[in-house]
């Protein structure tokens, strides 16, 4: 048998694999035999039909498989939308199988709306079966002593699978129960009744019912931590008595600057009026001329008032000299 005869069939073989094998990769076979073999009837042509929807069919079979192992009644066609919605068909189908071991009442519509909204469906479900402590950070309040306490509480919380579409988060647990320590401890008369009594908090935060709105259900608020701070009060006050210092400080400056002000007009006045001293000093040598020269005055007239001047010069120089033998 010459080559020729041999190529053939060789040919044949070849073009056989390759042909199977694109089937095979694009019709998965054994994923339709596995699901067969669990009971779960899935035609070929609905595999087909997700390859060409560019669905991967292990992503929707597998969670059906389980489904249906569970005894949920969920079909294709439901996790297939899911699918293509953007949701993630295994969490929701976990969550379900969960639910339905527990007994709590969670639907496949329900589940994928949680899911879509972007919450963890497993997670609530698990949430509502082993409830969860949220520990919340220091909390710092004054009570009307003006001492500081630093809180620290553990909220036990469990998921509410009514309430997690369209419901507050975490945040807005930790955020109410900071806001109901701080009232309480700012209602207290002192810090001692709170370090006291710290149960006060966890039950007057608890009756204010914060788990409205939420996707939680609060059951126990516990106090972990209670610490005290500063004395708020005293350097409340200690702060109001330095601004009033510097308040003060501020008026005497303004009080001295006026007065300042005012013997620097007292004193310009004062050289004012010596200036006009001085220039009517300066006038009475020509008043005296003028005097002489038209007759009102005579020569002994002048010699008088001379004379006058020089015992006032005299008196005044006399009693100078007392004076600085006084001292």
């Amino acid at each position: 048998m010459d080559d020729t005869t041999l190529l053939g069939p060789i040919v044949i073989i070849v073009l056989s694999i390759i042909v199977l094998s694109i089937l095979f990769s694009f019709v998965p076979i054994m994923l339709w035999i596995s699901a067969m073999a669990s009971g779960v009837y899935v035609g070929l042509t609905t595999l087909i039909g997700m390859r060409l929807r560019r669905i991967v069919p292990a992503r929707i079979v597998n969670p059906l498989i389980k489904a249906h192992k569970a005894g949920l009644g969920v079909n294709i066609q439901q996790l297939e939308t899911h699918f293509l919605a953007g949701g993630n068909v295994d969490r929701v189908v976990d969550a379900l199988i969960g639910a339905h071991r527990a007994d709590i009442d969670l639907v496949f519509e329900r589940a994928a709306a949680i899911d879509l909204a972007g919450r963890d469906v497993l997670q609530a479900v698990q949430m509502s079966v082993n409830p969860r402590v949220i520990e919340t950070p220091i909390v710092s309040a004054v009570a009307k002593d003006g001492i500081e306490l630093k809180v620290i509480a553990r909220v036990t919380v469990r998921a509410n699978i009514e309430r997690l579409v369209g419901g507050a988060g975490e945040e807005t647990i930790i955020a109410r129960v900071g806001e109901g320590i701080v009232t309480t401890i700012g209602s207290s008369s002192s810090h001692k009744a709170v370090l006291e009594n710290p149960d006060s908090i966890s039950n007057t935060v608890l009756s204010k019912g914060l788990d409205a709105g939420t996707a939680f259900e609060i059951l126990s608020i516990d106090i972990a931590d209670i610490d005290i701070g500063k004395n708020i009060g005293a350097e409340l006050q200690t702060d109001q008595a330095e601004a009033d210092k510097r308040i003060a400080q501020a008026k005497a400056e303004e009080r001295r600057a006026m007065a300042v002000a005012q013997e620097q007009e007292m004193r310009a006045r004062v050289e004012e009026m010596r200036a006009k001293v001085v220039e009517s000093e300066a006038e009475v040598p020509l008043a005296l001329a003028e005097a002489l020269r038209t007759g009102k005055m005579g020569v002994l007239d002048y010699y008088q008032l001379q004379n006058i001047d020089a015992d006032t010069k005299m008196r005044r120089t006399i009693g100078d000299t007392d004076e600085d033998e006084k001292e």
